[in-house]
């Protein structure tokens, strides 16, 4: 009885099994229609099969609409307009910057020789360095805030954290009272909620298309 009902068994399991390939197999009389070429259609595209048709179809780039802003008063205006000159003008550093210590990190991956490591960092700082002699410190105070904010937006640290790692907490600490004189703030971090204006600045400025 017990080898009765496993035949049994047997037989509706590879009956599902048929019906289901079965279903699965395309008619060989029932081709995939293709659209008419005319003269002119010499560029290839992607494709896809409806209902037994191919439809050609082409990806398009995304469109980002923004609207208008409207300012309360010509000094709101002028207000934003003074800000997004000095995000435009320091976000070439922070995206400098970025790049810069994402490279860094992954020579200090690569290699456990701490000798090498203290070379990668030097080199790094060096670079750092020369950038700002010739170029940020030609900042105002404001431009200065602003480029710490974007750091941190940028590399999800802030200036201070990135002082410690590479040249220790004692040099951060001196960094840190040196900027706090001129106004600056190392340990500044980016909101994109507090920094609205910033993102918006940062959304539509094409850096990132």
């Amino acid at each position: 009885m017990k080898f009765y009902r496993l035949i049994i068994l047997l037989i509706v399991i590879i009956t599902g099994f048929t019906a289901k390939a079965q279903e699965t197999v395309v008619p060989v009389n029932n081709p995939v229609k293709m659209p008419k070429l005319g003269k002119n259609d010499t560029i290839r595209v992607a494709g896809t099969n409806v209902d037994g048709e191919m439809i050609p179809w082409i990806a398009l780039k995304e469109v980002i609409i923004y609207g208008e802003r409207i300012f309360k008063s010509p000094a709101e205006q002028a207000a934003y307009n003074r800000l997004r000159y000095n995000v435009l003008k320091v976000m070439p550093y922070a995206l400098y910057a970025k790049r810069r210590y994402e490279q860094l990190e992954k020579d200090l991956a690569i290699t456990t020789d701490k000798k090498e490591q203290k070379k990668l960092v030097k080199q790094c700082d060096l670079e750092i360095k020369q950038m700002f002699n010739k170029e940020i410190k030609e900042l105002t105070i404001t431009q200065g805030q602003i480029l710490t904010k974007l750091v941190d937006r940028e590399l999800g640290r802030t200036t201070y954290d990135i002082v410690k790692q590479t040249k220790g907490g004692f040099t951060a600490f001196l960094y840190q009272s040196v900027a706090r004189v001129v106004g600056h703030n190392l340990k500044s971090t980016y909101s994109p909620t507090e920094d609205r204006d910033i993102e918006s600045i940062i959304v539509s400025s094409g850096y990132y298309q």
